[in-house]
């Protein structure tokens, strides 16, 4: 068998066989249509959301992703991405919330996401009264519960300037360890059941202000809305700045939220190989829309 013999030569490169130029122009478009469709989607339609405090505990935890639809009130400023758009009381094919819908409002003077629950429409009458809801001169249903179990999570619970965890002191009493050996708090808690039937748990153990408001008129076209852990929530209770300083126009609600799709303890880092072993499994595709207590109606 003959051995092949190298050469010098340089093999002759046709017009069809040269590399083509990349089309910078068009790799660009391309890659601008596709921000903008997700952009598109993530303002109309829905988008993820994380949960950074324990305001909403015992509903949500600190840690929990979930998904907000955007379309259920209709779309407003507040329903753009990055709150891109400059505020008005314009929305596009108007609803209200029920009572019961956990929503994200925006902070009256910040662009900040807030998560809170509506507890009070258009045109109610809310008063709190030793944590107690009034509306419209009739208390809501409210009940305590067995205590429910919160996780001891110090990675995920919220600190201050020296590194301490302020909101892990307030549950501090009701630390208990486990049988797995594991610690975990049970504060007291409490099932409310509005005049739709929704029905919750909240969480409410400290005398505190703002277990004490109004009477509050809620004015239209705004809800008002109240974080489930009643002790730790800067909501409609709260003045401004720290607080929503009253009722939400609805122009200013960005959406809904509809389930938790997947939940971190804080155990592992930032590399999304090392959260297998910090999935909280069981609140995966959890409903985040309220039930509906035994015999009543949604409106």
């Amino acid at each position: 068998m003959a051995t092949p013999i190298a050469t010098s030569e340089s093999p002759q490169v046709t017009d069809s066989e040269a590399p083509e130029k990349i089309n910078w122009f068009a790799e660009i478009r391309g890659l601008a249509l596709m921000l903008l469709a997700v952009l598109a989607f993530h303002s109309f339609v829905a988008k993820p959301f994380y949960i950074p405090s324990t305001s909403m505990m015992p509903s949500l935890w600190v840690g929990d992703r979930l998904v907000v639809s955007k379309y259920p009130y209709g779309w407003s400023w507040a329903s753009a991405s990055f709150h891109i758009l400059p505020r008005s009381s314009t929305r596009v094919w108007p609803a209200t919330p029920e009572y019961g819908d956990i929503v994200i409002p925006v902070h009256p003077e910040r662009d900040e996401d807030y998560i809170k629950r509506v507890v009070a429409l258009p045109g109610d009458t809310i008063e709190v009264r030793d944590g107690q809801i009034i509306l419209d001169g009739k208390p809501v249903k409210r009940e305590l519960v067995p205590s429910v179990r919160l996780p001891f999570e110090p990675e995920l619970m919220c600190q201050d300037d020296n590194g301490q965890h302020p909101c892990l002191d307030n549950f501090e009493e009701f630390r208990k360890t486990g049988p797995d050996g594991k610690d975990y708090f049970d504060p007291r808690a409490y099932r409310e059941t509005f005049p739709n039937g929704a029905t919750f748990l909240t969480i409410d153990f400290i005398n505190q202000e703002l277990d004490n408001f109004g009477p509050y008129k809620v004015p239209a076209d705004s809800v008002f809305v109240m974080g489930d852990n009643r002790d730790l929530s800067a909501d409609s209770r709260a003045p401004l700045p720290r607080g929503l300083g009253g009722a939400v126009p609805l122009a200013n609600i960005g959406g809904r939220a509809e389930f938790i799709t997947f939940s971190l303890d804080g155990s592992t880092t930032w590399n999304p190989a090392s959260w297998y072993t910090s999935l909280r499994g069981d609140r995966a595709w959890t409903t985040l829309r309220p039930a509906i207590a035994e015999g009543a109606a949604a409106k």
